[in-house]
């Protein structure tokens, strides 16, 4: 069984975030380090591979700096933006494992679940140690777009649908906290 994932061996470093990958300061890899996601990552049967800096992420969608996924593996490098690695690894997530290999590159063209992984993004920093919030800005810094104009308005006042999905696919409990499997 994995080791639960310690956000405070891994803490947010003092000056985390002040590296620029977008428009604004996001947090990237480098300021958490990669344990902590190596171990959340492995409660869902993926892997963490640390991709060299410089080099190519293999199946990343977005290319330059941003995570990739084949299979159960998400790669990164330390300069890949936290809320990549953690979108990347969400779209994993919520496939059935039976279906996870034949990932490449890109996961889904389902609006229910890429609706899921932006709300169980937020969901997976916090299990690192990083307020929801910080994700949901770091989401917003990146350029999604939401409907009530950012991450966290449309998770906290348009996502019903998404947290309905979580819970029914037993990734949430009912009280909308991350359930993370043995």
């Amino acid at each position: 069984m994995p080791e639960q994932p310690d956000p405070q061996a891994s803490g947010v470093r003092a000056d985390a975030g002040l590296h620029r990958n977008h428009e604004r300061a996001v947090l990237i890899l480098a300021d958490i380090g990669f344990n902590a996601p190596t171990v959340l990552l492995a409660h869902y049967g993926l892997t963490l591979e640390h991709i060299a800096d410089e080099q190519p992420i293999p199946g990343s969608y977005w290319g330059d700096c941003e995570a990739g996924i084949i299979g159960c593996t998400v790669y990164a490098r330390s300069d890949t933006p936290l809320h990549s690695l953690l979108h990347e690894a969400g779209h994993l997530i919520v496939l059935p494992p039976d279906k996870r290999a034949t990932v490449h590159t890109d996961a889904t063209d389902s609006v229910p679940e890429e609706d899921a992984v932006c709300v169980l993004q937020g969901l997976l920093g916090e299990a690192l140690g990083v307020p929801r919030a910080r994700i949901w800005a770091d989401m917003d810094s990146w350029g999604y777009t939401f409907r009530l104009g950012s991450a966290q308005a449309y998770v906290e006042r348009d996502a019903d649908d998404a947290w309905r999905w979580l819970r029914e696919h037993g990734l949430i409990d009912c009280n909308g906290a991350l359930l993370l499997p043995h």
